[in-house]
């Protein structure tokens, strides 16, 4: 396997950080810390490179926020400076990684995204009589630090880099408590390994897509599974077999503990196709793609919110129609004719 090095003076190009800060700002630049940044953008860009070419970068504290939708989580949001150096990074080493994953995996890759994800989930879920669908028990909160340092390893080995990147994950605030123990383990090990990665960073979506990617191909290449879909997390196998996914699901289970991770136990399960299945806010079924009750009822929940903001000046016109024609495309890749123009038409935006 091919290990990368000289990678540092790629990173710390002043055109990369300058690459870095206009992604960083896409759909924030009228925030106040993103003004004030960007004010003396030439300087604050300098004295990044400084920080890092000196190894005097040390990041900034996470400002955090829980969210109850779809279901609580602890949100950090990392300084702006510090967001920068993450695109800085990712910028560079997403394409060493990019060309080891597979082609089936959907989340935080250029040209994948959802909707392709959903696209082969529906196919996959229609052709075939069984599904063993996963989700993993608290992911990012799980993302063990040292088994993830060796992942890295793997394809990098520039040492510059590697101080950035294990100072960003060393930098990780504290997450969410979990208590699991895995074969060897002793009394104290679960408290002992440092382990949770903080939603919200571009680095942690980095991390976390690699962290399943030895386990991908461990699917694709041992298991022999033919149809295999991954998002972040949610991951399933279709067959028309179902004891070849009953014996993948103990399989899986014994993998991912080597990567110190468990699948969520109820969540987890292996059934027909035919019941219908859900998967990125859609539940598949063999005639028709519907959106999901709970996410439909979020939906209606932003659009009151929205109606409200747009009645108090909160929100422009242009945003308005813009979250609409986004959510109107997001719903046109199910069967949602119907849906669409029942809302729709109800909907009025009005100043007060």
């Amino acid at each position: 396997m091919k290990r990368h090095g000289n990678l540092w003076q790629e990173i710390i190009d002043f055109e990369n950080l300058l690459s870095a800060a206009k992604k960083a700002q896409k759909g924030k630049r009228f925030r106040g810390n993103v003004l004030a940044f960007n004010y003396n953008l030439e300087s604050e860009l300098e004295k990044i490179k400084t920080a890092l070419q000196s190894k005097t970068y040390i990041p900034g504290t996470y400002k955090t926020f829980t969210i109850v939708e779809p279901k609580p989580r602890l949100i950090s949001a990392a300084p702006y400076r510090d967001r920068v150096v993450h695109h800085a990074l990712c910028n560079i080493i997403t394409p060493i990684f990019e060309r080891t994953l597979i082609a089936d995996t959907y989340a935080n890759r250029l040209g994948f995204g959802t909707h392709r994800g959903l696209r082969r989930f529906t196919k996959f879920a229609r052709s075939n009589l069984y599904i063993l669908q996963c989700d993993i028990k608290k992911y990012f909160p799980s993302i063990d630090h040292a088994i993830l340092k060796t992942i890295v390893r793997r394809k990098i080995k520039c040492p510059d880099t590697l101080w950035l990147i294990d100072s960003i994950i060393d930098n990780s605030n504290p997450q969410e408590d979990i208590v699991d123990f895995f074969p060897g383990d002793g009394l104290l090990t679960p408290i002992q390994r440092r382990r949770g990665l903080p939603i919200g960073n571009l680095t942690s979506q980095f991390f976390a897509n690699i962290y399943l990617n030895g386990f991908d191909h461990f699917i694709k290449d041992k298991l022999k599974a033919k149809k295999y879909v991954r998002y972040v997390d949610d991951f399933a196998l279709f067959a028309n077999d179902i004891n070849f996914l009953a014996d993948a699901r103990l399989a899986i289970e014994e993998y991912l503990a080597t990567l110190r991770l468990k699948i969520h136990p109820i969540k987890s399960q292996l059934f027909a196709t035919k019941h219908g299945a859900n998967f990125l806010g859609f539940r598949i079924l063999p005639d028709r793609i519907r959106v999901r009750t709970e996410n439909l009822r979020r939906a209606r929940r932003r659009l009151r919110q929205m109606q409200i903001d747009y009645a108090h000046g909160k929100i422009s016109q242009q945003q308005v129609s813009q979250k609409l024609q986004s959510w109107a495309a997001h719903l046109n890749h199910g069967d949602t004719q119907r849906l669409r123009r029942k809302i729709f038409a109800t909907l009025v935006f009005a100043r007060e």
